[in-house]
């Protein structure tokens, strides 16, 4: 079969996989033990000097032992299997560096290609109306490139991202080469050694003028749902989504009993085919096989899978048996396979965890405090190699409420590619940070794409423009795309930076039309910064600034379906440098107007912001005045307030408590709102005396105060990091409370018995 013929397989698969469930194959490793071969035998002729062990390495039997692989083969097909794999699990140049075979990489795999494809082509001669087809298999290799191999050094790797590309590309050349129809990476337990081999591919079809379909399939490694580099399925998939895939499944760890709920999770989330292909159970020694489940085991609880509408293609993993493939090909006789549903085309990104953006969603928060540019302690913790303290601002932006961290290095002394790489290397050792996406902010392309291929979930770049002109805008975006993350674009083109209105709309919209139609970008994965510039500065043509930005916003989401919006919101604030009660105001009030407007996310300080209401009349007044250039005095008029709430040097900010004169309930209500611990025990002691019970002060006096945090943040006049604040005090009071409900509670029920009692 020529390469433009299996250029048209996916078509035809798709057309199989619209009528039926397709079969996989089962374990090559089990069949191979079976064997029960010789050192010699494994050796052959070619490897019989070798000087290293090699009988653990059964890819090389591709070219020992041919005959008896491809026989291996025409047993898995003639129990049933529609697709085969490839005998080239560990055939990269990194996993046969162990046996001393990193240079037979393409023998090896074309050999094993050349096996899988006379036997398939062998059954299709059988069967001319029943296709048969080879999956090129390609294993996760023997390393991660998310996680240490140093105990001592969480940022250590013993292998990059761009070692992991290039051994992938060198293995997809030879599979392709050796003839096979699919390609399928399979018990993936790494998401970036994935996406390396996921970004080789597409360099290899794009090399090649080829497109083969692409399967890809997951492991999980315990109970918690997880792969073994701590993301969620949900997180996994989203940071896959971008390529092009045929099907996603998941294979090998567990049973399929034990695997059940996440091949529900999966065939609810993904919009392609899914797979799975599970192990014959749980390992046991005694077993024929190595593993528990006899054939009709299994069978029965994947036609479970296939009546419940979630499997497109199933086979098996380890310690799975031409047996097994029979028993459970004769289960899906009847099998309705899984519609493949539509693209909801929401917005997401991933950490270890999943942020995906649904129309309901509350503004998002991007900490901004991992910049360089932006923080001075931040750029004087990396300056120093201080990187403990540096990750540890970054564990006090997701603490505070970020639901995104930005992470800047360009700092003229910094080596910013080495610098993003170590920080970010050891921002994947900490679950508490690296649980959210990554904005990786640079204005060099080097430093983006060192910090891209760090990161294992959907990331953010921030940013790409039009000020070098299409041919680099295009070029760049490709890139982002192919590395799988989401791209802020920039109001810039080849004349500068935008600032009307008309500018930053016109800018966004052929950047809209260039990515979407020459690059292949979904409008979800593209985010317009319309450049929020400082106001307030003394120059009259800065005075517009704030809102031609609000204005901007509102016509991006009018005009260009799909896509988001965001902006490094204390630019507006530059002017009032040092004086944070004016800037806190200004950023509140800034941002309650622009995510009316449709502003989706910014850059914010998350442990800073001020709740709307909050904001002094006066003060309020005198901002929005700047902000709306609603008078020709308004920055001078704010400047002159300015002087008058800025603390003084050395002086600490005197908390108002003004509100401690109300009622309990209005302070407990005042306590949730601003999430004020300080006096709760006492209100709490109090309001005992006013209520006739625990569960009446939780049920009215708090409860109200929830509902009124509810309605401000419902407005935009609060944001989460404030919300998660309050819920920290109602969890506090309610624990207050507790012992006394108990207490109530037991009263009651003696009471209750003595009244059983005395009847």
């Amino acid at each position: 079969m020529s390469i433009a013929e299996r250029t048209d397989t996916r078509q035809l698969l798709e057309q199989l996989l619209a009528h039926r469930v397709l079969m996989l194959d089962g374990a090559m490793g089990t069949m191979i033990q079976s064997l029960k071969l010789s050192d010699a035998d494994v050796r052959g002729s070619q490897f019989a000097q070798h000087p290293l062990d090699v009988k653990n390495c059964a890819d090389i039997l591709n070219l020992t032992q041919p005959a008896a692989i491809e026989k291996i083969h025409r047993q898995y097909l003639e129990a049933g299997a529609d697709i085969i794999e490839t005998n080239t699990f560990v055939a990269t140049s990194i996993a046969l560096t162990d046996f001393g075979l990193e240079n037979w990489v393409g023998d090896i795999n074309r050999a094993g290609a050349a096996c899988a494809r006379r036997a398939a082509d062998w059954m299709t001669a059988i069967t001319p109306d029943r296709p048969r087809f080879v999956a090129g298999s390609i294993g996760p290799t023997n390393r991660t490139a998310s996680i240490s191999g140093n105990v001592d050094d969480p940022g250590s790797r013993l292998v990059n991202f761009d070692d992991l590309r290039r051994a992938y590309y060198e293995q997809v050349a030879a599979l392709v080469d050796g003839g096979v129809d699919i390609l399928l990476p399979e018990t993936c337990f790494d998401t970036l050694n994935l996406k390396a081999c996921l970004f080789a591919i597409e360099e290899y079809f794009e090399d090649h003028q080829v497109r083969l379909p692409v399967m890809v399939s997951v492991t999980i490694t315990d109970r918690s749902g997880r792969t073994m580099s701590g993301q969620t399925l949900e997180a996994f998939w989203a940071s896959i989504s971008h390529a092009d895939l045929l099907s996603v499944g998941i294979n090998c760890a567990f049973g399929p009993s034990l695997m059940r709920p996440y091949v529900e999770e999966l065939a609810r989330l993904v919009p392609v085919y899914v797979s799975c292909h599970p192990n014959a159970g749980l390992p046991n020694p005694l077993s024929p096989t190595g593993y528990d489940e006899t054939p009709e085991q299994m069978a029965r609880t994947l036609a479970e899978f296939a009546a419940n509408g979630w499997l497109n293609i199933v086979g098996g993993c380890c310690g799975t048996t031409p047996e097994h493939i029979r028993a459970i090909a004769a289960a899906m006789q009847t099998a309705t396979p899984r519609p493949r549903p539509r693209g909801d085309h929401l917005t997401r990104f991933s950490g270890l965890e999943p942020l995906t953006l649904r129309p309901e969603s509350n503004f998002t928060l991007i900490g901004e405090r991992t910049n360089v540019t932006g923080s001075k302690k931040f750029a004087r913790l990396v300056l120093a190699g201080d990187y403990d303290a540096a990750l540890a601002i970054a564990r006090q932006q997701v603490e505070g409420g970020a639901n995104i961290l930005d992470v800047n290095m360009d700092e003229g002394m910094l080596d910013g590619e080495a610098a993003m790489t170590r920080f970010l290397n050891l921002v994947a050792a900490e679950p508490d940070i690296c649980r959210i996406p990554i904005m990786i902010d640079s204005s060099k392309w080097s430093v983006i794409e060192a910090g891209l291929k760090c990161v294992q979930g959907k990331a953010i770049v921030n940013s790409i423009s039009l000020k070098e002109g299409e041919e680099k805008f295009l070029e760049q975006a490709r890139l982002v795309r192919r590395y799988g993350a989401a791209v802020v674009v920039m109001a810039f083109d080849e004349t500068g930076q935008a600032t009307s209105t008309e500018q930053r709309v016109e800018i966004a919209q052929r950047a809209y039309r260039l990515l979407t139609e020459k690059v292949g970008f979904p409008p979800e994965d593209i985010i317009f910064d319309p450049n929020i510039l400082t106001v307030a500065t003394g120059i009259e043509e800065h005075n517009d600034y704030a809102v031609n930005f609000i204005e901007a916003v509102r016509q991006i989401k009018r005009l260009l379906p799909g896509a988001k919006t965001s902006g490094g919101v204390s630019n507006i604030s530059f002017s009032f440098r040092g004086n944070d009660t004016v800037r806190e105001a200004m950023h509140a009030a800034f941002l309650y107007h622009a995510i009316k407007a449709g502003l989706d996310m910014g850059i914010v300080n998350a442990g800073q912001l001020t709740v709307y209401e909050d904001i002094p009349a006066p003060l309020r007044d005198a901002v929005e005045d700047v902000l709306f250039n609603r008078r020709p005095d308004a920055t001078e008029r704010l400047v002159a307030l300015a002087e008058k709430v800025k603390p003084q040097a050395g002086e600490k900010r005197e908390a108002d408590l003004a509100w401690r004169s109300g009622t309990v309930q209005e302070r407990l209500a005042h306590a949730l709102v601003h999430g004020a611990a300080d006096f709760l025990d006492g209100d709490l002691e109090e309001a005992r005396g006013v209520y006739a019970s625990c569960l009446e002060i939780i049920e009215q006096p708090l409860m109200a105060g929830m509902q009124i945090v509810g309605d401000l943040f419902g407005a935009g006049k609060m944001f989460l990091p404030q919300v998660v604040k309050s819920a920290r005090v109602m969890k506090k009071a309610v624990a207050y409370l507790m012992p006394f409900m108990e207490a109530e509670k037991a009263r009651a029920q003696a009471s209750s018995s003595r009244g059983k009692v005395l009847l």
